[in-house]
Formats: C-alpha cells, sequence, structure tokens
C-alpha cells in the first residue's frame, strides 16, 4: 500500500469532507490506478470524541489510497466505545482512558482468545479549560482554584482566589457554572486525574470516567463546548481541537501560568514513563501531572487505538492493520495535527507503536 504524500492529501481531503459524515465520506468514485489498493470491505470503530476530526482526516485520507474501502467512527465517548471492543461490536476503538486490569481479564469478543491484544497511543492532545465570562478575555488559574470551582467549593468569579490569580481582570460579581461531561468519558478522567494529583487535599475522588461531584453535565465533547458558548459565566473543559472562539485559561506550572500548546502536551508525554506491569504491545502511558517544567503543559490527554492482536476475522484483520498502521505512522500524525491540532508522536514512541502494530493479524 502506497502511503506517500498522505499527510498533504489528507488536508487537501478533509478541506473538501470536513462537513459530511463518516460514512459519506468513505463513499468515494475514486479508480484505483493500475497497481493501486486490492484492499475492499468496511469496518466500524467507536470511542473518544476527542479523536473526532482527526478520524475524518484519516478517514478521508485513507479512501483516497483504498476507494473499495469504508472505515467507520462513532464519536460516542471512551467508555462506549471500550464497551463495544470488548464486546465484539467494533473492530477498535478510541479511548481518552487506557484500559483497566479488569477490563483486560475480561477479554475481547472479536479477538482470538489466545492472542494479545493492542493499546498503542494515534492522539495526543491537551485539555483545555474553556471560559465565557463577561467582560473576562484572559484567565490565569492555579490547581486548586481550578479544583475548587469544579467540585463546587468556589461559586462566584470574584472569589478572593481567582481574583488574587487575576489582578489585572474585572471580574463579575456571578455564579459560575462549572460544565463537565454526562457521559463516560476519558477527558473526564484525564481532567480528574490531572487535579487529583496536583490538589489532592481538594480533589479526593479517584479519576475515573465518570464526573465525581456535581454541577452542569452536559454529552461528548461538543454539549460542554456548546454549554458553554451558549451560557452566560460558564467554565468546561474539552479537547483543544474543539476549543474554537471560547476564551482558554491559562494553567499554573510551576512558577509560571502555561498556555497549552501541541509541543508542550507532546513534551510531557515525552517525559512520562510507561504504565507497569503491560504486556509489550501495551503502551499505556502514567502522565507526570506534577511536573514544574513551564515548558510542559500537564493538563493533556493520551488517546489510544485499542484492536485485536489476531481478529477472529481475518477480513476485518486486513483492513483494521494497515488502517491503524496509517493513522500511527509520520504522514498520519501529520493530518491529525493539520485538522485537529494534535501533538504528534515522539520518535521513540513512533517507533515503539509501530512494532506493536506490525504484530496485528
Amino acid at each position: 500500500m502506497n502511503f506517500k504524500r498522505l499527510g498533504s492529501v489528507a488536508a487537501i481531503a478533509v478541506a473538501g469532507t470536513i462537513l459530511l459524515s463518516s460514512c459519506a465520506a468513505n463513499e468515494g468514485t475514486t479508480t484505483p490506478e493500475e497497481g493501486g489498493s486490492t484492499l475492499s470491505g468496511i469496518i466500524s470503530g467507536a470511542g473518544a470524541s476527542s479523536q473526532g476530526s482527526a478520524q475524518e482526516a484519516w478517514q478521508a485520507a485513507f479512501q483516497i489510497e483504498n476507494p473499495d474501502v469504508t472505515v467507520n467512527y462513532d464519536p460516542s465517548g471512551s467508555g462506549a466505545g471500550r464497551e463495544q471492543f470488548i464486546a465484539g461490536g467494533v473492530a477498535f476503538a478510541g479511548t481518552d482512558s487506557s484500559l483497566s486490569d479488569e477490563e483486560i481479564a475480561g477479554g475481547f469478543a472479536g479477538c482470538v482468545p489466545t492472542s494479545n491484544y493492542i493499546e498503542v497511543p494515534n492522539y495526543i492532545s491537551p485539555i483545555a479549560v474553556i471560559f465565557n465570562v463577561e467582560g473576562v478575555t484572559e484567565l490565569n488559574l492555579d490547581s486548586a482554584t481550578l479544583a475548587s470551582i469544579f467540585k463546587g467549593d468556589i461559586t462566584k468569579w470574584n472569589d478572593d482566589a481567582i481574583v488574587a490569580l487575576n489582578p489585572d481582570a474585572t471580574l463579575p460579581d456571578a455564579t459560575i457554572t462549572a460544565v463537565h461531561r454526562s457521559d463516560d468519558s476519558g477527558t473526564t478522567k484525564n481532567f480528574a486525574d490531572y487535579l487529583g494529583k496536583t490538589s489532592p487535599d481538594i480533589w479526593d475522588a479517584e479519576a475515573a470516567d465518570t464526573f465525581p461531584y456535581k454541577g452542569e453535565a452536559a454529552a461528548k465533547t461538543a454539549g460542554v463546548v456548546a454549554a458553554v458558548t451558549d451560557g452566560t459565566n460558564t467554565i468546561g473543559y474539552a479537547d483543544a481541537s474543539q476549543a474554537g472562539d471560547l476564551g482558554v485559561a491559562k494553567i499554573k506550572v510551576g512558577d509560571e501560568f502555561v498556555a497549552y500548546t501541541p509541543e508542550a502536551a507532546a513534551a510531557v508525554v515525552e517525559g512520562s514513563p510507561a504504565v507497569e506491569g503491560r504486556d509489550a504491545t501495551d503502551l499505556a502511558i502514567a502522565l507526570d501531572r506534577t511536573t514544574t517544567d513551564p515548558t510542559h503543559y500537564p493538563l493533556v490527554l493520551v488517546s489510544y487505538i485499542i484492536a485485536c492482536g489476531e481478529y477472529e476475522d481475518a477480513d476485518v484483520a486486513a483492513i483494521a492493520k494497515p488502517y491503524i498502521e496509517y493513522i500511527t505512522s509520520e504522514d498520519g500524525q501529520a493530518a491529525a495535527a493539520d485538522a485537529a491540532g494534535a501533538a504528534p508522536l515522539s520518535a521513540d514512541l513512533s517507533a515503539k507503536v509501530a512494532t506493536a502494530v506490525a504484530t496485528i493479524k
């Protein structure tokens, strides 16, 4: 399969297809050139909504090289995606939260029982703290204040703790509406993991896909962004690619307030260790949330692709393997950066991912 120039092709393809559904994006009429792809068939994936824009770009580019293949992706949320993959309902899952030990022990219905599974990073992105506050265009927040806002302990925008971090801002005497995800979400788990690691005296709930405290809730990334956009004096958290024109807070890292960038997100991932006790084809990362290096942005998510080491259905494997090889390749990562502002995998991590994906059969 020839993936040459897919990065640039993806950027062009996305411009023309970004408003179409994933199915429509795969209903092209391209005729394969002589010696081109012989792949054909349909596979489906589901999971993290954070990967939505990147998946659209990947599908469009993969379609150009493989016009008889359809890859569908339902951005139903990380928890739903893992559940569907475990049950054998989809060929692969995208998840912002790595598999738990319990999920691994339960096995995967679509995989050969004696085979391994694959869990590799494919999408790295900052989590943006988005806000829509009357008269406020810039906002600084430290971990303790952010935790107190989303736990419900700080309820007014002119609270002394927020004022102290933003002495030049005119903060309104208005009630804070903090919006969290209503669905099981890997973005929520990463957000909660950051707050729990950096402000454990305040954020005393275990990091999980389910938001642990009360407050206003909205479904999926799009729902949170819409609630913050359409509300008044609102704040939320979302994959940075979806922040749009909303205000985005800087978070305190060490002695500085840091804005998110793909480079700062990638730096945290590069400096973080692997989760202990996992198999060679499971590259889950234990993110360093407590870094004080201001060139790092620790409020980051690493989204993974979960697949079978060996599929029960060889026809599924014949499409799933090259698709996952593409999205984790240099060209695929460039397409995600263009479409969603994602941080590409580092050279070292990319090599490890390629080795794991190569074992799929």
